[in-house]
């Protein structure tokens, strides 16, 4: 889902990262409450103001959207769901998580904890504002916390919108999984629902362009686009783990993996394996013992007229954990891990055995047989 990501700060144990989309955000929206929004709430206070005010601004909507997500993280957390960390995106913040919740209350308590978690801060900053005004605290500071109170409202009911994958969603599937206790078809009403109100948001778009509203109507367009294709991926991440579940690596792998000896010249390597097999990055066994990895990058630093007498013994590394599995571990872990890594084939290792090899065609040749029969 996300690109290159950047770690700021740990927070009771989770790493909050940001996506280089979201200084899109940070800019558009300091630049919008310095420009407008301040100005037509507390007029006549001077430029320079504003432009505090709306980084101000911009920095508490960064920390609401933070508690947001760090609220679901501790409610995933006290149910054992692993969370891998909180990133901030265009389309606001999100706690990535790995699995599914393991049941409809663990998922029911988990996506109100955020919607909650907003009205709390909205409802404390309106009170925060009300104690200022009888306080005679001046007009920026109590401008300043009706924009929290009013950020948060927004974020809460946005959020509580019955349309997967957006809280109220989350909220809906849990009701239904509970109801039928089948998660994938719970999932696929609320996915329906979540891609039905994204097709509703970029049509808004367009006729908000048709209007006039070039901006406002591009941004609806793209939210549309990211709740229809979110809702969308949900499904089909939930129809994959059902699917995958219970299956184990050694079902999918390959016996029989294409190996080198440490003996093997790099001219050898280069003609005979690469060229034919097109593979970047072989692995290097002694009898069935894995003893490292080699790859193509680390023979072509290699002068061609030295391919003859060097061995591929001399450019052996060790193989990252993210080229191996082993061959009892999930079906699904390993498919995390391809994900993960963007590697489409993994070293299935068994006490530093090599196994076999298990690949992403393989298994999507799986899911496309399971998909026909059911």
């Amino acid at each position: 889902m996300f690109g290159r990501r950047v770690a700021l700060f740990r927070l009771f144990g989770f790493e909050v990262r940001v996506e280089p989309s979201w200084l899109i955000v940070v800019v558009l929206f300091a630049w919008s409450l310095s420009t407008s929004v301040f100005p037509a709430s507390s007029p006549g206070l001077a430029r320079s103001t504003y432009w505090w005010l709306g980084i101000a601004g911009t920095v508490c909507l960064f920390a609401s959207v933070v508690f947001h997500e760090l609220c679901h993280s501790l409610v995933a957390r006290r149910y054992g769901l692993p969370i891998k960390g909180i990133t901030l995106f265009i389309f606001g913040g999100v706690a990535e998580m790995d699995e599914e919740p393991p049941s409809a209350r663990s998922e029911f308590l988990m996506a109100l904890a955020g919607p909650a978690s907003s009205a709390f801060l909205g409802l404390l900053a309106l009170g925060l504002r009300a104690g200022g005004e009888a306080l005679g605290l001046p007009r920026p500071f109590t401008g300043l916390l009706s924009y929290v109170a009013s950020i948060n409202g927004s974020l809460a009911a946005f959020n509580i919108i019955p349309a997967f994958p957006l809280d109220g969603g989350r909220v809906l599937r849990s009701v239904l999984w509970s109801w039928r206790r089948d998660l994938r078809w719970a999932t696929g009403i609320a996915s329906w629902i979540g891609s039905a109100l994204g097709t509703i948001l970029i049509a808004l778009g367009v006729l908000e362009v048709l209007l006039g509203n070039l901006v406002g109507g591009i941004w609806l367009v793209i939210i549309g686009l990211f709740v229809r294709n979110a809702s969308r991926m949900s499904y089909q991440r939930v129809f994959v783990r059902q699917a995958l579940e219970g299956e184990l690596v050694s079902r999918f792998m390959k016996p029989d993996p294409v190996t080198v000896s440490p003996s093997t010249s790099l001219r050898e390597l280069v003609e005979d394996y690469v060229y034919r097999y097109h593979y970047k990055m072989l692995p290097v066994v002694d009898g069935s013992v894995l003893v490292g990895c080699v790859t193509t990058r680390a023979v072509g630093v290699v002068p061609h007229e030295e391919w003859d007498r060097r061995t591929v013994g001399e450019l052996t590394a060790n193989c990252s954990s993210d080229n191996t599995i082993a061959p009892t571990a999930d079906a699904m872990a390993a498919l995390s891990k391809m994900s993960q890594t963007g590697n489409s084939r993994l070293m299935v290792v068994d006490n530093e055995r090599l196994v076999g090899v298990i690949t992403l065609k393989d298994m999507l040749t799986f899911l496309n047989l399971k998909v026909e029969f059911e």
